[in-house]
């Protein structure tokens, strides 16, 4: 093949599997629970500085991982308890209050590590031959891994008891309830799940991004366009988001630039919101 279409098609996958890591934490949370929030992206940022923390303490970058966990776990239960769950049956209260809170997440960040960008330093990076290619072998182990993290979720939540409670949860919350299905916890556990996995994404990207207080906006307005052109609750709407969003926008943007780029996306997305408001893969 190639170099330069194998090169290509390398940076393609690599756009689909960040954008799919940054996506899952929102679309457990706006897909399970049908919570719209709006601090995804903070969560993503408080990943990323983890890693900025642990390298300013000399520990090694491994503890980034547990360190983001711990965080956004302890920050999400609460945010779910006391200010979410008030909230279930409003749903613009909720956007507004989440929204609120990643304002007050940012502006936190900025109070201790300041407005300036930061740089993960790390030999993460080192590039490994590929068909006559040389190509950071990180990107290439986070491409692996998420594809393996969609084929663990999608066993899971279909194979799984815990995912059969979860899926009887969302399809009736009243007949579940009924059951003896513990929907206010199950309903926590998935809140906190998915603010998780977006502190995780912020770790594994940390090495390869410009590290400041603002970054989470770009990641919740990729993530929301992801789930209305896929649809919400299923994995198939997730990857087929991914694959439409991303592959569109790697694809502008290598051709007529970034700017490009985000508003052939924008576009496409008032066009599903208009034409088929419930995305590719409806739940059913």
């Amino acid at each position: 093949m190639d170099p330069g279409l194998l090169l290509h098609l390398l940076n393609i996958a690599y756009e689909l599997a960040t954008l799919a890591l940054t996506t899952l934490g929102l679309a457990v949370v706006f897909g399970l629970l049908g919570v719209m929030n709006m601090a995804h992206g903070e969560f993503v940022m408080l990943g990323a500085y983890a890693v900025v923390a642990v390298q300013s303490w000399g520990w090694p970058l491994l503890a980034a991982a547990p360190l983001a966990m711990a965080v956004c776990a302890a920050l999400g239960y609460g945010v779910e308890r006391w200010l979410i769950r008030p909230l279930y049956q409003r749903p613009f209260d909720t956007l507004l209050a989440t929204w609120a809170l990643a304002m007050l997440m940012r502006k936190s960040v900025e109070a201790v590590f300041g407005k300036g960008y930061r740089n993960v330093e790390s030999e993460l990076a080192m590039p490994m031959n590929l068909a006559g290619l040389q190509y950071p072998a990180y990107r290439l182990g986070l491409i692996a891994f998420s594809v393996g993290v969609i084929l663990f979720l999608f066993v899971w939540y279909r194979r799984s008891a815990v995912g059969l409670r979860v899926r009887a949860m969302v399809g009736n919350p009243l007949l579940a309830q009924a059951l003896g299905i513990d929907t206010r916890r199950l309903a926590s556990q998935a809140f906190v799940a998915g603010v998780v996995m977006a502190g995780l994404s912020g770790v594994l990207l940390a090495p390869l991004i410009r590290i400041e207080p603002g970054i989470g906006v770009d990641y919740l307005l990729d993530a929301f366009f992801v789930l209305v052109v896929g649809g919400l609750g299923s994995l198939g709407g997730l990857v087929g988001g991914v694959g439409v969003i991303g592959g569109t926008q790697s694809v502008v943007s290598s051709v007529s630039g970034q700017t490009s780029g985000y508003a052939v996306v924008l576009v496409l997305s008032m066009l599903f919101l208009w034409l088929r408001p419930n995305g590719l893969f409806s739940r059913r």
